[in-house]
């Protein structure tokens, strides 16, 4: 769907997996995906023995973020990959975030039903334009201590983050629902369209083969 995503952008993607031979082509943008839950060892969480993680991706995406944040690439990411961007930032997460916000209705669907309110002085704002905005919800941990250099640019209903940027980078923004499953809503569309458009101008370029994982 990431790929239907940044076609739809005019974007051609390239898509990377841990344990694959990483291709020798620059990168102008990174989208960190959706996924298994981050491990807790890594953030300093609590370790929940009923999650699946995936170290092998864990340690690709950090060292894909460890190069990419400093040279300022354009970066977008996607419910884990909005954790991940806080993760390799100093920050925290809430392992369960219901055991956190007891108050908030358990919500796992695909369609839009989940409602959040965007800051308004905010990059997100600027590019969604819809305020509040009704998106889809597949999440059960979420951002606790903002990493470096980041601020919440959405909250739900229930006080749960929903969206971070940073306040320095030129694009640099996760969110925690997946508009790649939304994408014939036009706001949700336009996020792509944003990192394609901060993409097509940056400077900085990103060869995955050069990165070596921890």
């Amino acid at each position: 769907m990431h790929k239907l995503a940044l076609y739809r952008a005019g974007a051609r993607s390239v898509h990377l997996t841990p344990g694959d031979a990483l291709p020798r082509v620059s990168l102008q943008g990174l989208i960190i995906g959706g996924g298994d839950d981050i491990g807790a060892e890594i953030y300093g969480g609590q370790v929940l023995p009923d999650v699946r993680i995936d170290p092998e991706r864990d340690k690709l995406e950090l060292a894909l973020l460890r190069v990419a944040l400093p040279a300022q690439l354009p970066v977008l990411g996607i419910c884990r990959g909005s954790q991940m961007i806080n993760v390799a930032l100093g920050g925290t997460l809430h392992t369960d975030i219901y055991e956190v916000y007891v108050q908030a209705p358990k919500m796992r669907t695909v369609l839009p039903k989940k409602r959040v309110s965007i800051k308004p002085e905010t990059h997100l704002n600027r590019i969604l334009r819809c305020n509040p905005c009704q998106v889809n919800a597949l999440h059960h941990q979420s951002v606790d201590k903002l990493g470096e250099g980041l601020r919440i640019a959405a909250e739900d209903e229930s006080g749960i983050v929903q969206a971070v940027e940073s306040e320095t980078a030129p694009f640099l923004l996760g969110v925690q629902w997946h508009p790649e499953l939304l994408v014939w809503k036009k706001p949700q569309q336009r996020l792509f369209a944003a990192l394609v458009e901060a993409a097509s101008h940056t400077k900085a370029l990103l060869q995955p083969s050069a990165v070596a994982a921890p």
